[in-house]
C-alpha cells in the first residue's frame, strides 16, 4: 500500500524516519520522474534535515540499481575502488591508479566513475586521456573484463534515470544523499569494495548500507587530512564489512612501513599534471608520496580480496607491485577489444 507523497513529506518535516517501503516508494517515484521539481527538492531537503540514515541510503541504492542499465554475464569476485568526493583536496587520481594495479595483478576490476566534481581531474577525465573509451556497452563488459581485467563504467551512461534529479540537485546547491549513493551505484554489483568518505559522520551510515547490499567484503575509510581515501598523513578511521558483520577499526600507515607525508605532497595543479603523474606511477615510478599513498590503498584492496593475508603482508605485496608498473594488457588489451 502506497502512502501519499504529501504525507511522507510531512513525516520528513517532523524529522521522523521513513519505513523501507516509504523510502523505496519515494526513490522510485523520483527516478521515474513522477515527482514535481518542488516535491523532489522537498524530499531531498527533508532527508537532509531529518538526518540521512542507512534505510534511506539503501533504498536510494536499490532504486538506482533497479533503474540502471543491467550488465549480463558477470561472474566471480570483482572489485571497485572509489570515494564519495567532496574533500576538495585536488589530489592525484589515487583510486584510479589502484584499480589499474589491481587489474595488473589479475583481479577483475569494475571501475565506476564520473568526470571531476570536487577534484582537479576525475577518473573519467584521466582515463579518457589514457585512451580508455568512456562508452562501453553493457553486453561488452564481461568480455573486456576477461581480457584486460579492467573495465570503466561511465556513471552517466549507466544511469539514464538520474536525468530527472540533476536539475533539482543543481538548483539546491547543497550536499544531498546522492553524494553518498555514488560509490554504491556500480551496475556491475562488485563483490568487494574500498570506499572512501570525505565526511567522517558518513562512515557508519555507509557501512550499514553496505551490509544491506550484500557485498562480500568492503572497507569504508575516512583518511587523515579529511580525505575520501587512505592517506599517509596519519591513521584512518574505518569500518570493515564482512560476512554480514560490520566492525570498527583503524589503519595506521606508519605501522605498515609507509612514511608520513602531507596533503600538499599528493596534490595536482590541473588535469595535465594529474595525467602526467598517473602515467609515471603506472610506469613504476612517480613522486614518492603519491606512490606510497597508492600502495597503501592497494594494500587495503588486497586485504579484502586475499582473506588469508594480513594487512602487513598485503602492504609488502602492494609496494612490490607498484615498482613493476602496469602493462599494456591492462591499459589496452581489455579496453579496445
Amino acid at each position: 500500500m502506497t502512502t501519499r507523497i504529501s504525507d511522507i513529506l510531512e513525516q520528513l518535516a517532523r524529522r521522523q524516519p521513513l519505513t523501507d517501503v516509504q523510502a523505496d516508494q519515494m526513490f522510485n517515484a523520483l527516478l521515474l520522474g513522477e515527482l514535481s521539481q518542488a516535491q523532489a527538492g522537498a524530499f531531498l531537503m527533508g532527508l537532509r534535515a531529518k538526518g540521512e540514515d542507512s534505510t534511506d541510503l539503501a533504498a536510494g541504492v536499490r532504486a538506482g540499481l533497479a533503474h540502471a542499465r543491467q550488465i549480463p554475464g558477470l561472474s566471480g569476485p570483482r572489485i571497485d575502488t572509489c570515494g564519495t568526493g567532496g574533500d576538495n583536496a585536488h589530489s592525484f587520481n589515487c583510486s584510479t591508479a589502484v584499480a589499474l594495479f589491481l587489474a595488473e595483478l589479475g583481479y577483475q576490476v569494475v571501475k565506476h566513475g564520473n568526470r571531476a566534481v570536487s577534484s582537479s581531474c576525475g577518473s573519467a577525465d584521466v582515463l579518457e586521456a589514457l585512451g580508455v573509451p568512456l562508452e562501453t556497452n553493457p553486453e561488452d563488459v564481461a568480455g573486456r573484463l576477461a581480457v584486460g581485467k579492467f573495465v570503466f563504467l561511465f556513471a552517466p551512461a549507466y544511469h539514464p534515470a538520474f536525468r530527472h534529479i540533476m536539475p533539482v540537485r543543481r538548483d539546491l546547491g547543497i550536499r544531498t544523499l546522492f553524494n553518498l549513493m555514488g560509490p554504491l551505484l556500480n551496475p556491475a554489483r562488485p563483490t568487494h569494495q574500498l570506499i572512501g568518505v570525505g565526511d567522517p559522520e558518513a562512515l557508519f551510515t555507509m557501512g550499514e548500507a553496505l551490509l544491506l547490499t550484500g557485498v562480500e567484503r568492503a572497507l569504508v575509510v575516512h583518511g587523515a587530512g579529511g580525505f575520501d581515501e587512505l592517506t599517509t598523513f596519519g591513521p584512518a578511521r574505518c569500518y570493515l564489512v564482512k560476512d554480514g558483520i560490520m566492525e570498527k577499526t583503524a589503519i595506521n600507515p606508519e605501522r605498515l612501513g609507509f612514511d608520513r607525508h602531507a596533503p600538499e605532497d599528493v596534490a595536482v595543479r590541473d588535469k595535465d599534471h594529474a595525467v602526467g603523474v598517473l602515467r609515471e606511477i603506472l610506469g613504476g615510478d612517480g613522486p614518492k608520496a603519491m606512490v606510497q599513498m597508492a600502495a597503501l590503498n592497494l594494500a587495503a584492496c588486497l586485504f579484502l580480496l586475499e582473506e588469508g593475508k594480513t594487512l602487513v603482508e598485503c602492504a609488502d605485496l602492494a609496494r612490490a607491485a607498484m615498482k613493476r608498473g602496469v602493462s599494456g594488457r591492462v591499459l589496452h588489451g581489455g579496453l579496445h577489444g
